[in-house]
């Protein structure tokens, strides 16, 4: 086996010289020279023109170098893995979540473990819902949380929770003297919605479509966390879900309660016919409890609303 030569042969074509590739390696030119000869020989391939001294890598050398690349970068893989192990054992919990809990919820769920994390390691992992299902389908992680509209066929699916829509308002905007946003209001300003064929679209359309109301969509994008940012730099207003709502209380939106109940639902995943962790048990009861913590800050930040902000209820996200 050719290890060295091809390790050479790497720097070489990452560098794009010998004499840097000799320099980074600790070794002499001459010597870098030699073996990639040796590899050439024993290929029967031109890797290099040599012109004036300086190394001119062929095609056969660019195709070479991906097969490389992908064989390396698989080693490292390995050895952070292996890494891991010695400093946590088998204790690595992969966790795969949507960016509407995964961005601001999950980081403080993680923070209310710090005991429980300096046994385990977390691997936090954010992506849309599609991706996370498939993650669990192919056990490359121990956890997942998805919106309601992903399928659940052929993983282990449980509700978290149902949490109801806030409108979000940017600083001093006109509506914020009102203490709750109803449909008609809404209509009078731009929104930034959600993409029209998205579960909880659908749901803000019949809600509409009851009070005859039409709303004037600004900007359409895929998540709350966009919705957001679109609402801080004035393009326009949004109902977000809370969770999100708690990300962005001290970032300059204001929020206020919807007068009807927009769900949003989220579920936690996991494979097929595998026992959850110890550490998977005890971060599911964490997410329980940091939601009820967070929402109860919300309530208070938009005036201490009597209407529930989430339930665990699996009823609880018809909407009336």
């Amino acid at each position: 086996m050719l290890n060295r030569e091809i390790e050479i042969f790497r720097v070489v074509m990452t560098t794009g010289s010998a004499t840097k590739a000799a320099r980074l390696m600790n070794l002499t030119q001459p010597a870098v020279s030699q073996s990639l000869r040796r590899l050439e020989q024993t290929a029967g391939l031109a890797l290099f023109q040599r012109t004036g001294g300086k190394l001119q890598a062929t095609p056969e050398a660019r195709a070479l170098q991906a097969e490389v690349e992908r064989h390396f970068v698989g080693m490292e893989v390995i050895e952070q893995r292996l890494r891991a192990l010695r400093q946590f054992g088998v204790d690595r919990i992969r966790v795969a979540s949507f960016p509407g809990l995964g961005v601001g919820f999950l980081p403080r769920v993680l923070a209310d473990l710090t005991h429980e994390r300096e046994r385990a390691l977390v691997s936090l992992q954010i992506m849309g819902s599609p991706d996370v299902r498939r993650r669990i389908l192919s056990n490359e992680a121990e956890l997942g949380v998805v919106a309601d509209d992903v399928s659940t066929r052929s993983i282990e699916a449980t509700l978290f929770a149902h949490y109801f829509g806030v409108v979000a308002l940017p600083q001093g905007h006109a509506l914020a003297r009102h203490k709750r946003i109803t449909p008609a209001m809404l209509a009078k300003y731009p929104l930034i919605a959600l993409p029209p064929e998205d579960s909880v679209s659908l749901r803000l359309d019949r809600i509409c479509r009851h009070h005859g109301v039409e709303l004037r969509t600004a900007v359409e994008c895929s998540f709350t966390i966009s919705q957001c940012e679109l609402v801080r730099n004035k393009v326009g207003i949004a109902i977000v879900n809370p969770i999100t709502a708690c990300d962005y209380l001290h970032a300059g939106l204001e929020f206020r309660p919807f007068s009807e109940r927009l769900t949003y639902t989220s579920l936690t995943v996991q494979p097929s016919g595998q026992p959850a962790s110890a550490f998977v048990r005890q971060m599911l009861g964490a997410m329980r409890k940091r939601l009820e913590l967070d929402m109860r800050t919300l309530s208070q930040a938009i005036g201490g609303s009597h209407d529930p902000l989430h339930s665990f209820n699996l009823n609880a996200g018809e909407t009336p």
